[in-house]
């Protein structure tokens, strides 16, 4: 191959990635903060992170020792996958009313008022889900109390 051969193939290579560069360098950008899932979110922001949005998720799961089946039906075209939007699953809708729920005892009974995933990520609620599901689908509807000690008894 002689050196002018070898200067082409050099000059075409370089404008084919300077091409490639440049379908990159000035592709738009998403903004800062947009998710990159799709949502039908009703009382946590539109703009949740994935990952804000699966610590609340998780949290739920241990608040209540559920999984994700629980609440999120199965996808019509692929059984073996979740439907996040969908709104088959009628636990999903008493998820929703119990977000709201804690939401508003807070707000009223403890003034913790704004955003409930900022509220909830940073520990702000003093009632949350694990204060009466404790690690279960269903309150107990119990109170815990102390069993007295004979050894506290006045003698």
């Amino acid at each position: 191959m002689s050196n002018h051969s070898h200067r082409k193939i050099g000059v075409l290579a370089l404008l084919g990635g300077a091409v490639l560069f440049s379908s990159y360098a000035f592709s738009p950008v998403p903004e800062q903060g947009t998710p990159q899932h799709e949502n039908n979110l009703k009382v946590l922001p539109k703009d949740i992170s994935h990952t804000e949005l699966m610590q609340v998720m998780h949290s739920f799961e241990i608040a209540l020792g559920y999984s994700c089946e629980d609440c999120h039906a199965r996808s019509a075209t692929d059984p073996n996958k979740l439907d996040f939007a969908s709104e088959d699953n009628p636990k999903k809708g008493e998820a929703l009313e119990m977000m709201k729920m804690v939401q508003k005892i807070n707000e009223h009974s403890f003034e913790v008022k704004g955003d409930f995933k900022d509220n909830y990520l940073k520990s702000q609620y003093k009632v949350s889900c694990i204060t009466c599901h404790n690690g279960h689908a269903e309150p107990a509807h119990t109170i815990s109390i102390p069993i007295p000690d004979p050894r506290w008894e006045k003698k």
